[in-house]
């Protein structure tokens, strides 16, 4: 089989078809509604990062991309967009499983940019942050994790030393811990997380390969996230999400039957969001135990989603979600935290 047929694979199983009618979602949609999200904005492409003329535009992707024939421009508009974090700058960084490339959004400075388009990713999915404004993204097509700077220069690929091999079978879901840096990769058909330093070296794994269903074990994971106290897995194959101390030790578990799609994120008090790509809605788990919620449904409109795939929350407050099948993002205030703009 040939890399494009993998890819053409690849994407019909984490993306499946269009989501079933709303009729199966039993969750209302709407910020007013639920009163605890408020909609901010939607981004899709450059123009909504440089406004309706972009000369600058034309010329960065020029300098990054190469000039090119104007039948192979890059794209400068989300096409399949998966996965979605954010730098200690607050850029947007969006993996697009079909473009083959990492969409970056500055809206800071309103600049709009591609990572990638020169080291040939073939299937980005999962991507992370560090403290000095790393960039990791992991490829599904190739089995590498790609490590890039914070002015998108390609460093290196996380591989075994004295090898050309990579350490994965298969990586996906990726997370950077704010506090100690170790990197976190989710090497689904392995069953396993392998946890690196940003030199690339083994620190641990956690999980066994071939997978279980005691604590500490996965099957087929996908999404990984790190903060300064947990580790938080989600175990799809075995319909939970799993918590785990910082020395991965098992904690709790939470049921959740979500599809592989389906994206993980956390916010500045410890609130867990879990995107359900099936249903178009995700639901939310409260640090302090209290009654969850569900948000969202199938269509087009603000707090509508067509195939909801990733989840990431900037500076505890902003939660960012991958309209995957409408080629957008969407944002949302969550009410009840700190105040700030998103």
């Amino acid at each position: 089989m040939d890399r494009m047929s993998i890819l053409i694979y690849l994407i019909a199983i984490l993306l499946g078809p269009t989501a079933p009618p709303a009729a199966r979602n039993p969750a209302p949609a709407g910020t007013e509604k639920e009163g605890r999200l408020t909609f901010i904005r939607e981004f899709s492409s450059a123009e909504d990062v440089k406004g309706i003329s972009h000369p600058i535009l034309n010329k960065t992707i020029d300098i990054i991309a190469g000039p090119k024939d104007p039948s192979a421009q890059p794209p400068s508009m989300l096409q399949q967009p998966y996965a979605i974090t954010t730098d200690s700058n607050h850029r947007i960084f969006v993996t697009d499983i079909t473009a083959g490339v990492v969409h970056v959004f500055d809206f800071g400075n309103h600049k709009y940019w591609l990572l990638g388009t020169g080291n040939h990713l073939r299937a980005p999915l999962g991507i992370a942050s560090d403290r000095e404004g790393n960039i990791y993204v992991s490829d599904a097509v190739l089995h590498e994790v790609f490590m890039y700077d914070s002015k998108g220069k390609f460093i290196h690929y996380l591989k075994k030393p004295r090898g050309e091999e990579s350490y994965f079978d298969g990586p996906r879901g990726i997370a950077v811990n704010p506090v100690t840096g170790h990197i976190y990769v989710c090497d689904t058909p392995r069953h396993m997380v392998i946890v690196l330093d940003k030199k690339g070296h083994v620190i641990a794994s956690l999980g066994n390969r071939g997978g279980g269903t005691g604590p500490g074990n996965f099957n087929h994971h996908t999404q990984v996230v790190a903060n300064s106290g947990e580790i938080l897995v989600l175990d799809s194959g075995n319909s939970r999400l799993q918590i785990l101390n910082q020395q991965g030790h098992f904690q709790r578990e939470i049921h959740a039957n979500v599809g592989h799609g389906a994206g993980l994120a956390v916010d500045g008090a410890g609130n867990i969001y879990l995107t359900d790509p099936e249903l178009n809605n995700f639901q939310v788990f409260p640090r302090d135990a209290q009654p969850g919620y569900i948000f969202g449904e199938t269509g087009t409109g603000t707090g509508q989603f067509n195939r909801l795939s990733g989840a990431w929350v900037d500076s505890g407050h902003c939660l960012y979600l991958v309209d995957s099948n409408n080629k957008r993002v969407q944002v949302f205030q969550i009410a009840g935290l700190r105040a700030g703009a998103c």
